[in-house]
C-alpha cells in the first residue's frame, strides 16, 4: 500500500522521475530472486554473475563520480560580460564573468580574470541577460566533468547572490 502511494506521488509530480522508480522497483524484486537462483547456478555461471553485478556497481560509482558528484562549491564576483544560449542538440545559457584584478598567464603579459561557466536555470540566466554588465556575485558548483544538457563548463551557476551597478 505504501509502495502504491509513494509510486503515485512519483507520477504526479515529476515524469520522468517514474521511470527511474519503475527501475528501482523491478530491480528490487528481482534481486532476492537472483540471489534464490545462484544456489541453482553451475560454479561458472556463479562467478560470471557474481563479478558482472561488480562490475556493474563499479560502473555506477565511476559514472556518479565524473559526472554528478559535486566536487566543490563556490562565490566568485565580477562584471557580467555575456550570457548566451548556444549549443547544437541541448541548448546551454553559458556567461563569462570578468572579476576585478589581473593575472598573467605567460612573463610580461597582462590579462583579466575571466570566469566563465553554464547556468543552471532559465530564470537566472534571464535576469543576468536583462542585466548584462552590472556587477554579480554568484554562487556555483563545480564538477568533475561537463554533460551536453547541463552546459560546456564544469562551473555551473545555480544562484545570484547579489546584483549591483557599477560606479562610475
Amino acid at each position: 500500500m505504501v509502495v502504491i502511494i509513494f509510486k503515485h506521488l512519483i507520477y504526479t509530480a515529476y515524469i520522468p522521475v517514474k521511470y527511474l522508480f519503475d527501475l528501482v522497483i523491478v530491480l528490487f524484486y528481482s534481486f532476492p530472486t537472483f540471489i534464490y537462483n545462484i544456489k541453482f547456478m553451475t560454479k561458472g555461471k556463479k562467478v560470471i554473475s557474481i563479478i558482472s553485478v561488480i562490475v556493474l556497481l563499479i560502473l555506477v560509482g565511476i559514472g556518479y563520480y565524473r559526472y554528478f558528484f559535486v566536487f566543490g562549491e563556490g562565490v566568485k564576483a565580477g562584471e557580467l560580460n555575456y550570457v548566451v544560449r548556444k549549443g547544437y542538440i541541448f541548448k546551454t545559457y553559458e556567461g563569462k564573468l570578468i572579476q576585478s584584478g589581473i593575472k598573467s598567464r605567460q612573463t610580461g603579459t597582462l590579462q583579466n580574470n575571466e570566469f566563465e561557466f553554464s547556468i543552471a536555470n532559465k530564470d537566472i540566466a534571464d535576469k543576468m541577460m536583462a542585466n548584462s554588465g552590472k556587477f554579480y556575485e554568484l554562487h556555483y558548483k563545480e564538477y568533475k566533468n561537463t554533460l551536453p544538457w547541463r552546459g560546456f563548463s564544469v562551473y555551473v551557476v545555480d544562484s545570484i547572490l547579489t546584483s549591483k551597478d557599477i560606479p562610475q
